[in-house]
């Protein structure tokens, strides 16, 4: 696998990493012993980038990659993991306060079986709380050795500026994929300005770029992609038409629909570190094949034609989650 690196002194990670998110909820049934199987098989592959979170599965996701990484194979792994979002009844509120992001860590170390983890992500920010000082707590726990490295989610290029100028942040982790290129505009160049390594979650437009989706009805009842904006009426007839552009160009290529939108991805910089998701070892060896893809200009402007900045219908997000969202 090739290797891509995280901000100017992060660590060396795989050219494509693996989110874990869908292996405890929103995208249907799971499986611990097959998602733990494709961990492993993932780090078989040379796929070491591990992403998860405090919140995914109300804590089940941590534990799950612990249970993963438990004995020898924590050495081939970069574990980042991420908090923000403090439980709250039966629901969360965004936190970014210091104090919780040093009882968060606590948590999630307990739960991965960790003495430290080597990205630690801001999820969401509470814009109340000065990024200042959620960043300086973040770097006290730098010092102290429970996190190797900083990094920030869901952020705006102004936030971003303000965070690093107090410690350097490794990587910002936003959605990015050929249907969802606002972090052109601002975030990407910022981070680039910085030296701050850009790592897309949702990078196959979740699942909608791979062609298999054409209605709902195909869906689990529980599966997130129900209430996704972009998943719903005329936005679903008129995102079809694009998944199909993106579909008849692969094959012309040689390529499943997956494997060009992670190509087309990568493509975008060395900088750029895209974590799809998957729960299966037979399409996490379909993405990191992706890793290996040369794409001519001919294909990128094709591309760029079929699917260009702001052609996805729909919002990315609920309009109670919208408003999670920095910038």
């Amino acid at each position: 696998m090739k290797q891509r690196t995280l901000g100017t002194n992060g660590p060396s990670v795989s050219a494509l990493g693996l989110g874990l998110m869908g292996m405890s909820e929103f995208y249907g049934a799971t499986d611990d012993e097959q998602s733990i199987a494709t961990i492993h098989h993932a780090l078989d592959l040379g796929v070491n980038l591990l992403d998860t979170a405090d919140v995914y599965g109300n804590g089940h996701n941590e534990q799950l990659l612990g249970r993963a990484l438990a004995g020898r194979r924590r050495d081939e792994a970069v574990v980042a993991t991420k908090f923000g979002s403090r439980p709250q009844g039966a629901s969360a509120i965004v936190d970014s306060s210091p104090e919780y992001a040093r009882e968060a860590l606590d948590a999630s170390l307990a739960r991965l079986g960790l003495d430290h983890v080597d990205v630690y992500y801001l999820h969401r920010r509470d814009p109340q709380v000065p990024i200042e000082d959620t960043v300086g707590a973040l770097a006290e726990l730098v010092a102290q050795g429970k996190i190797r490295h900083i990094g920030l989610s869901e952020v705006s290029a102004a936030t971003l500026r303000r965070a690093n100028a107090v410690h350097p942040i490794a990587a910002v982790q936003s959605e990015y994929s050929l249907w969802e290129r606002g972090l052109e505009a601002e975030v990407l160049p910022a981070a680039r300005e910085l030296g701050v390594a850009v790592v897309p979650y949702s990078p196959v437009g979740r699942g909608f770029l791979t062609g298999t989706v054409t209605n709902l009805d195909s869906l689990a009842a529980d599966d997130y992609r129900r209430f996704d904006p972009r998943f719903q009426g005329e936005n679903l007839t008129r995102n079809l038409a694009l998944a199909d552009r993106v579909k008849t160009l692969a094959e012309q290529a040689g390529l499943t629909a997956t494997q060009l939108a992670l190509a087309w991805l990568l493509h975008q910089g060395p900088d750029v570190v895209p974590i799809p998701g998957t729960k299966r070892i037979s399409y996490l060896e379909q993405n990191a094949a992706a890793a290996d893809v040369e794409l001519d200009a001919a294909t990128l402007a094709a591309l760029d034609a079929a699917v260009p900045r702001g052609a996805a219908a729909g919002e990315r997000y609920p309009e109670q989650l919208m408003g999670s969202l920095d910038g």
